[in-house]
């Protein structure tokens, strides 16, 4: 899996997205040379970011994710058939259950999707992440969730 370089100073392998733009970044220097120049939401097939209101925050107190920036859906995505897409519908019951949200406590499983979303090989990891059990059980959860 090939390193991907910091997006401001195309040096180090970046660390960190900008929860607006996705851009990748390496340290706070580069983020605070990103924000110099406003940054808009990338456009997307999909109704803008998805956040996921847990009764009790996942923070990393709960396990060793200093490290592990937080996950934000809203990247632009490529969909080979536009019915696969899910709706705005689909997107707030997941993000609704109480049984999602319960399986993204684990550390484990963050880590996993932190993986898939910040790879540039992200079909191998999501490949990699389907040998998980914790991973699959959520995955099945997600479908029965939108039915499919």
């Amino acid at each position: 899996m090939g390193q991907r370089k910091c997006g401001i100073c195309e040096e180090a392998q970046f660390k960190y997205k900008c929860p607006i733009c996705v851009m990748p970044y390496c340290s706070l220097a580069c983020f605070k040379k990103h924000k110099e120049i406003p940054c808009e939401k990338p456009i997307s097939s999909s109704e803008g970011n998805l956040e996921i209101p847990c009764e009790k925050p996942i923070s990393s107190s709960e396990g060793n994710l200093a490290s592990v920036p937080p996950l934000h859906i809203g990247k632009p995505m490529c969909v080979d058939e536009p019915r696969e897409e899910l709706n705005q519908s689909q997107l707030e019951s997941i993000a609704s259950s109480s049984e999602i949200c319960e399986a993204l406590r684990s550390e484990e499983l963050r880590k996993l999707i932190w993986n898939i979303d910040s790879s540039p090989e992200a079909e191998n990891e999501l490949e990699k992440a389907m040998q998980k059990e914790e991973f699959c059980v959520l995955t099945q959860k997600i479908l029965s969730i939108i039915n499919r």
